[in-house]
């Protein structure tokens, strides 16, 4: 299956922009001195401690936070790639589930992780001498519901790739060029984004959830989300991946995987995939009240 994250910047001058907006990092990054980023391994974290490790070297480091709601293959990928880049990496054992009101799920969920998350790095860049604790928060996040920007903002943590007016896809262009393996991984987003708000976070839930993401990944599916419902299953691929699922084999055996994980039905989002599609739900409410 063709990966859609496998893209190029072939106009010249978008080229130059990203190679600009590049050379702002950079020199935001020098004017910081020593900065610890949050590292999840992600396209935008691993572009971020790549550039802060060739920028300002040995004054640059990483922080990973386990969860629940992290995979292991994702913390696996993460240490490797640390490792290949001769960043510290600091490895902190943490779960949301514990923080008082996250299991809850409210609108604003994201906001006790992050400042879980934030505090973390902040102890650790204290205890290490670092100035500054780094997101991988890119230019087109800011046109999404996030309310774990808010915890950023309290704590102090600073975003220079949305500083320095980086795109997604300029990131990933810029990461190619680097040779960095994350440079077409496919979007990632914490399995608790995975539950429609006020739906109850549990370590069983999350554990189902994982389970069937794994498989569909194993099938093929670069770009997946499975959403939880209960007793229902909704399966989010790209739009251009819906047509896999006429075939018998591969339905049945999807339809298998999902009710041994306890999903009593199992179903496929015609719309596809869409970053932040539980956050469709109050934009509805936002134009129903603007209509009234």
């Amino acid at each position: 299956m063709l990966n859609p994250y496998a893209i190029e910047i072939k106009d010249p001058k978008e080229g130059e922009l990203a190679e600009e907006k590049l050379a702002a990092l950079k020199k935001i990054l020098r004017d910081m001195g020593s900065v610890l980023v949050a590292f999840s391994g992600g396209v935008d974290s691993s572009f971020l401690l790549k550039v802060a490790v060739t920028t300002i070297g040995k004054d640059a480091c990483a922080l990973t936070a386990t969860s629940p709601a992290y995979l292991e293959s994702e913390l696996e990928e993460a240490t490797a790639l640390a490792g290949k880049l001769g960043a510290k990496h600091i490895i902190v054992d943490s779960n949301e589930l514990t923080i008082e009101g996250f299991a809850d799920n409210p609108e604003n969920r994201c906001y006790f992780c992050k400042t879980e998350l934030f505090k973390i790095c902040s102890e650790k860049a204290r205890d290490l001498g670092i100035r500054y604790v780094l997101d991988g928060t890119n230019s087109d996040d800011l046109n999404d519901f996030r309310p774990g920007s808010g915890a950023a903002k309290e704590l102090g943590v600073r975003s220079p790739l949305e500083e320095a007016g980086l795109t997604k896809k300029e990131i990933r262009y810029l990461s190619k060029k680097m040779g960095l393996s994350t440079w077409d991984k496919p979007n990632l987003a914490c399995l608790s984004s995975r539950f429609p708000y006020g739906v109850t976070i549990t370590g069983e839930r999350l554990e189902r959830i994982k389970a069937c993401e794994g498989y569909l990944r194993e099938l093929g599916f670069h770009q997946v989300r499975v959403r939880y419902h209960d007793t229902i299953a909704r399966i989010e691929v790209l739009p251009e991946m819906l047509k896999l699922f006429i075939d018998g084999g591969i339905r049945e055996g999807i339809i298998k995987k999902f009710k041994e994980q306890g999903f009593t039905y199992v179903t496929l989002d015609l719309e596809g995939y869409r970053s932040g599609s539980a956050n469709e739900v109050l934009k509805a409410k936002v134009d129903k009240k603007s209509a009234s």
